[in-house]
């Protein structure tokens, strides 16, 4: 098995295109069934051994507690209830606006009541469609998704290894399904004091230091091809001239910001990739550490703050 397989975005863009729409209507059906935690930690996805889930949501008012989950081996969604009520629908040969009414209905099928306030795509070029009226993105190519999996699977377990080395308040590893990609967010103590005019999604997300590790599969905007990142806000002054490894890492500004960028097809054929992310993980953690004053004392090489236990 090819663990890190090639997966250049050109070769699955349609899918992709449709398949981040196909997460948007679920994950926003999870921002309004789910408790508020701390930096949005309730919003995204976590990984199963088959896909993804939204873990379980609610309570609702009448008490019904659900989950939903992708199965990207079966290629389903799966809508479950704690009483052992389930709805399952395919994945494969539907557009956006079928999915999003196969969707609504197996909610209503089980008396599920839950309206996002915001039924339309986040921060994509369609953003003022439906999601109800996009027939446009229809494509759905199950290897191509297999890939994608294959690829969010091992990921996961690297960034999982990187959280463990740092003993301070750390976010779980979770999959955004507003922009699409991977990552695990190492905190400091600081509150970051910003501005009335900052929305409060961001507030919220940046209410103290942060270094935020990553991986996303491309887009048009920011970077066109899969690529592991990190990044330091507040953003300290000389970043982007701190070293960064291994060689093929660099960084690269975005919305007047510095990335420290692995290209995934420059590391995942290499002996040893794994840990060559995690030496550029560590690398860009230690430069923005290094710059904002961070406490040297929260890294706990091995994973446990005591080494008798």
């Amino acid at each position: 098995m090819d663990l890190f397989p090639p997966l250049p975005r050109e070769s699955w863009a349609p899918t992709k295109e449709t398949l981040h729409r196909f997460l948007q209507i679920v994950g926003k059906v999870r921002l309004a069934a789910s408790v508020r935690r701390n930096h949005w930690w309730n919003v995204p996805f976590h990984l199963t051994g088959d896909g993804i889930t939204t873990r379980p949501c609610g309570p609702l008012g009448d008490g019904t507690v659900f989950t939903v989950d992708f199965d990207f081996i079966a290629h389903r969604l799966r809508v479950s209830t704690l009483d052992g009520r389930r709805v399952s629908l395919p994945l494969t040969g539907l557009s956006v606006g079928d999915f999003h009414r196969a969707f609504t209905g197996a909610l209503a099928h089980l008396g599920i009541s839950v309206v996002p306030e915001h039924p339309y795509p986040f921060d994509l070029p369609d953003a003022a469609r439906p999601f109800a009226e996009d027939d446009e993105h229809a494509t759905y190519d199950p290897a191509a998704v297999n890939r994608y999996w294959t690829v969010l699977t091992q990921v996961m377990l690297i960034l999982e290894r990187y959280a463990a080395g740092y003993s301070g308040k750390t976010s779980p590893v979770h999959h955004f399904w507003h922009t699409f990609d991977i990552a695990v967010t190492r905190f400091s103590d600081r509150h970051v004091a910003q501005g009335l005019s900052t929305d409060p999604v961001t507030r919220e997300a940046y209410s103290r230091e942060v270094i935020s590790s990553g991986f996303w599969f491309g887009d048009e905007r920011s970077y066109p091809e899969p690529a592991f990142y990190s990044y330091t806000a507040p953003e300290p002054g000389g970043l982007q001239q701190q070293p960064l490894e291994p060689a093929a890492a660099r960084w690269t500004e975005t919305n007047r910001s510095h990335l420290a960028l692995l290209p995934y097809d420059d590391v995942r054929t290499q002996p040893g990739a794994s840990a060559e992310i995690l030496r550029f993980y560590d690398s860009a953690y230690a430069a923005g550490a290094r710059l904002a004053g961070w406490d040297t004392d929260r890294l706990c090489p091995g994973g446990v703050t005591d080494p008798q236990a």
